[in-house]
């Protein structure tokens, strides 16, 4: 049971990267800091003063670097092999005490996976309101993004499963929209 609730953390967290990179990092790191957080064998550095500071910076940077119009869709575009990167790191950091391959796998196919489907979503989100806004928009999903990386990442550490399942919703939602999406010239016979 132990292990199970150490990925669904580490699925959490990586999930939580996909809407922002570094808030669910520097959460982590003040979580493992304040000892509310048990971190694997050989990623206790996340809890380190200087990582923190590193993380907290690279927050505030991308948080508010996603206020800028335009630069946002830049962003999204490049954020999303960071996100894959940044979810395999915070699902390694939460599924020690197994074998390193296992270890390793539910990592880099459970951790980046999921911070590449959420990315994937927000890019296609962001872009969505770009084109309906003219990116005026965008503000709000920015915000919104934000406020759901702090939440999950939060809901991750303190309710691992309720997360995932969250996750598995929120994931077969933005797929369901996507997949079944009218075109714009189809007429809807009620």
């Amino acid at each position: 049971m132990e292990a199970l609730l150490s990925i669904a953390v580490g699925l959490g967290l990586a999930a939580a990267c996909g809407f922002r990179i570094f808030v669910p990092l520097l959460i982590i790191s003040i979580a493992h800091k304040t000892e509310h957080l048990v971190l694997a064998d050989g990623f206790e550095w996340m809890g380190s003063t200087p990582a923190i500071a590193t993380f907290a910076t690279a927050t505030l940077l991308e948080i508010l670097a996603y206020y800028v119009p335009f630069l946002d869709n830049l962003l999204d575009t490049l954020a999303a092999p960071s996100a894959i990167i940044a979810g395999i790191i915070a699902t390694a950091s939460q599924v020690g005490g197994m074998d390193p391959w296992m270890t390793w796998s539910v990592a880099i196919i459970g951790g980046g996976g999921a911070a590449g489907m959420v990315q994937g979503l927000t890019t296609i989100t962001r872009q969505i309101s770009s084109l309906a806004t003219a990116g005026f928009g965008n503000p709000l999903v920015s915000t919104l993004e934000a406020g759901a990386s702090i939440f999950l990442t939060l809901m991750a550490i303190v309710m691992p499963l309720l997360a995932v399942f969250l996750i598995l919703v929120g994931l077969a939602y933005g797929a369901r929209k996507l997949v079944f999406r009218r075109k714009p010239d189809e007429v809807v016979v009620t």
